[in-house]
């Protein structure tokens, strides 16, 4: 686990709008928001990062997904769940985990102190699907998830910083990234916190990469839709194996995960659009995926050390020069 939690986000005010589609909303209310995953176009997951302040939280009705609750910031306050005959303390430091099951129908959080940068991630129970894992996953295995207390887990920690950073500053190929990150997630709880795991065996990996004829597919599906709704379950669909499977196979044949892969070949053809130069760079910037010019000009710029304007004025001064 890193050593290190970074928040790099400003809360939203108290009275600020929240959209409908924002999970905890009801559960939390919009105090204390800071980033969401709500218009970022996630399949199965989403994401909510908060600051919770001191006092008692209460909720009633089921919830459909599993949430995940990770403290990214930690600052050691007492954190106690109390649902379903359990009541659970703990100090909430960097990389403590609390997972809620859908069936809890009602139960509170007493927090002794304000909580900085708590994720909450909220799980599809679809991401625990064959098709996703690879194997059959009995649903009493959904309900043995070892939920009574929090617990840290160095594997979840990581995935939950790689999903916070997606938050903070969206790239080209977050949506493939984070479908990829939920599968992992499904499959790291149902293998290391299922309370009794040998009653559900896990698939093993595979060991075989994508063979030729069907890596050409996914590639020739990849530079086909660059500026397309590309999905890790299309991709694995293309291959004929498991999202869970898929990604691990594409990175064996070539030494890259889909998402490294597609950005890019995201950045290549933006470069491409750019030295066209008959778009605009908003266009270009939903083209790429972005949900808007900002964060296109600030993935940019770190890929290349230039905005997209002052990427297509060099080449435009090239031009001039070659003259």
């Amino acid at each position: 686990m890193r050593n290190t939690y970074e928040i790099r986000a400003k809360a939203r005010q108290p009275n600020a709008p929240t959209c409908p589609l924002e999970k905890g909303r009801e559960k939390y209310g919009s105090e204390g928001l800071l980033l969401s995953s709500v218009d970022r176009g996630w399949s199965g997951v989403s994401a909510e990062l908060r600051n919770h302040r001191k006092g008692v939280l209460s909720w009633r009705g089921p919830q459909s997904d599993i949430e995940i609750c990770v403290a990214i910031g930690g600052n050691e306050s007492v954190v106690t769940r109390r649902a379903d005959k359990i009541e659970d303390r703990r100090i909430a430091s960097r990389g403590t985990i609390w997972l809620s099951p859908p069936a809890w129908q009602a139960g509170s959080v007493d927090i002794a102190g304000d909580l900085q940068g708590i994720l909450h991630i909220y799980l599809s129970l679809s991401r625990f699907s064959p098709s996703h894992l690879g194997a059959t996953i009995d649903e009493a295995a959904i309900g043995e998830l070892d939920y009574e207390t929090a617990f840290e887990d160095p594997l979840v920690a990581e995935i939950a910083l790689a999903i916070t950073s997606e938050l903070q500053i969206q790239t080209s190929v977050g949506s493939l990234l984070v479908e990829t990150l939920a599968s992992s997630l499904a499959a790291r709880l149902v293998q290391s916190h299922v309370r009794e795991p040998s009653a559900h065996p896990f698939p093993h990996r595979t060991r075989q990469g994508l063979n030729r004829r069907r890596l050409f597919r996914v590639l020739a599906y990849i530079d086909a839709s660059l500026e397309g709704d590309l999905s890790i379950d299309r991709m694995a669909s293309i291959a004929c194996l498991s999202r869970y499977h898929f990604a691990r196979s594409f990175k064996q044949a070539l030494g890259q995960s889909p998402h490294r892969y597609v950005s890019t070949k995201r950045l290549e053809r933006a470069k491409a659009l750019l030295l066209e130069g008959d778009r605009s760079l908003l266009d270009i910037a939903l083209g790429m995926r972005f949900s808007c010019q900002a964060n296109f000009t600030r993935a940019f710029r770190q890929a290349t050390g230039k905005t997209p304007s002052q990427y297509r004025q060099s080449l435009d001064r090239n031009d001039e020069n070659r003259r």
